[in-house]
């Protein structure tokens, strides 16, 4: 393994990170963990990336390289929970332009809004937009079908002359429920829940909503079709795959019953299919797919992802070496279970804080994990590379990020999320390692500002979390295996080690960070 690494030991990844040493700052490598969090944060607001997405120009806007005409001729639709923000910005740079609207949006999110200071993420009382909220609780429910029905009709009734403007962002898909007739959405609801409880991924979920939908996988393009639509889209799935963003409702991608069935058949559920479900499987396959190819190739569909991880992770890049950290990227998307996750990072974090030249097997063991977590060889044997020259050339302090949405085991009934259970998995995986400033600092929090069902958005950690807990009588395994990790952080110091940055009105996945300060060499 060490053959590996050293394929990579002479070349210029200098590149990445600059040659100039940045300043070193006074300030607490926590206070600047939050900080670099917060820019990563600001970067993907709904109203910013909307604003530095659309150039107008007179009557004209320029949106991804492309140019459309304004004549009085702008729709709007939109469902996501970070949708009535970009809305109000889409407004606020087009208005003059709009004809109507109506966004899809969480229930309670104006008064949340309100009451949290954000009104610049507001409509206007004079908008030509509907806000219609639904969608309680993050599932589909009636009100959101009724929105969905609205939308469905506004797309319906435009012409070759129209633009439609498609804002998505996470929870986009429980916000435009539209079950094909006669199923019914909770007959749709159950066939979705059965097959998650099975276990299928992602994409089979995505692949059996679609069939059933009238307006995902690209059927809400066809609707639309002959206006141009434009869709800007704020990702929150990892790799940003178009058609998996609210199941792609203006991403063409012809589902056949064939593969449903074989989907079904897979998780052993085609017998126990509500017979409404079954009568729209049965069908032969729309002819609608010649109409939705059509528009596609034609260039009457236009997909922009506007934010991303990868977009919260270049901004958290640019403050962290304003802190004087050297950023450092590993991956976009870590996944996995937290337990391996904390693992790459404890391990991280030895390989990088070492005086001498790690032990091959630290390298070894991180190669073998990589496919576990989402992060590629590659990715790892240049984050080594940089890490090793930062560390025998004495570059300073480092900031290593990532982003992503690793999975949790529940065995227990306690209060927490992801990105704490995270936190305090690797404040164990660094037991023994110096503390701050001296020792590596991790953060783990979740860019929507709420970890699971509490009101942080995750924590921040070191070496001395063990003994920590340990002089104030707090038993750190039993609050892992009761899935108590906002309770334990909570009990912590007085709640000094938890992320709580309230409303963020975004959610591009999850930031993890590993500051690593300067390391004397000793290297005989």
């Amino acid at each position: 393994m060490a053959r590996v690494l050293s394929l990579f030991r002479h070349q210029p990844f200098l590149v990445h990170v600059g040659r100039r040493k940045p300043a070193l700052c006074k300030m607490s490598m926590d206070s600047r963990a939050r900080m670099v969090f917060a820019a990563a944060v600001e970067a993907v607001q709904p109203d910013t990336v909307v604003r530095q997405s659309i150039e107008r120009k007179q009557d004209s806007v320029i949106i991804n390289g492309h140019t459309f005409t304004l004549k009085n001729n702008l729709h709007l639709v939109g469902f996501g929970k970070a949708v009535l923000g970009m809305a109000a910005e889409a407004e606020r740079i087009l208005g003059d332009h709009l004809v109507k609207g109506v966004v899809s949006v969480p229930h309670g999110i104006q008064q949340t809004l309100q009451q949290n200071g954000k009104d610049h993420l507001l409509l206007k009382e004079n908008s030509r937009i509907r806000v219609m909220e639904g969608a309680k609780h993050n599932l589909p429910d009636t009100d959101a079908q009724k929105a969905a029905e609205v939308i469905k009709q506004l797309a319906s009734e435009l012409t070759e002359e129209d633009l439609l403007l498609v804002l998505i962002s996470g929870g986009g898909s429980a916000l435009l429920p539209a079950p094909i007739p006669p199923i019914s959405l909770q007959e749709k609801q159950d066939v979705t829940r059965k097959l998650a409880g099975a276990g299928a991924t992602i994409q089979e979920l995505n692949t059996v909503r679609r069939a059933l939908s009238l307006l995902k996988g690209g059927r809400l393009a066809h609707y639309a079709h002959p206006a141009q639509v434009v869709s800007l889209i704020l990702s929150d799935v990892i790799g940003d795959p178009l058609d998996l963003i609210a199941s792609g409702p203006t991403v063409s991608s012809e589902v056949w019953p064939e593969e449903v069935v074989s989907v079904l058949e897979r998780y052993k559920l085609l017998n126990s299919l509500p017979a409404s479900v079954k009568e729209v499987l049965e069908r032969p396959s729309p002819s609608r797919s010649h109409k939705t190819d059509e528009s596609s190739r034609s260039g009457r569909v236009l997909n922009a992802v506007i934010g991303s991880n990868s977009v919260a992770l270049k901004s958290a890049g640019r403050r962290a070496l304003e802190l004087g950290f050297r950023p450092l990227v590993l991956a976009p998307g870590v996944c996995g279970d937290v337990r391996a996750v904390s693992k790459l990072y404890g391990l991280l974090a030895r390989f990088a804080c070492s005086r001498e030249e790690p032990p091959p097997e630290i390298a070894a063991e991180l190669l073998k994990l990589g496919p576990e977590v989402g992060v590629e060889s590659w990715d790892l044997c240049r984050t080594m590379q940089v890490l090793g020259e930062g560390r025998t050339e004495g570059w300073g302090s480092t900031c290593l990020l990532a982003g992503g949405e690793p999975t949790v085991e529940l065995t227990g009934k306690g209060r927490g999320g992801r990105n704490q259970e995270l936190a305090l998995r690797v404040g164990l995986e660094l037991r023994g390692m110096q503390l701050p400033p001296t020792g590596p600092v991790f953060l783990s929090g979740g860019t929507d500002g709420q970890d699971g069902p509490t009101d942080a958005a995750g924590a921040i950690t070191d070496g001395g979390l063990y003994e920590e807990a340990q002089a104030q009588a707090l038993d750190v395994n039993n609050f892992l295996t009761n899935n108590d990790s906002y309770t334990f952080f909570s009990r912590l110091s007085a709640g000094q080690h938890l992320l709580v940055p309230g409303l963020t009105c975004t959610n591009v996945m999850d930031v993890h960070m590993l500051l690593i300060p300067p390391i004397p060499i000793n290297i005989g």
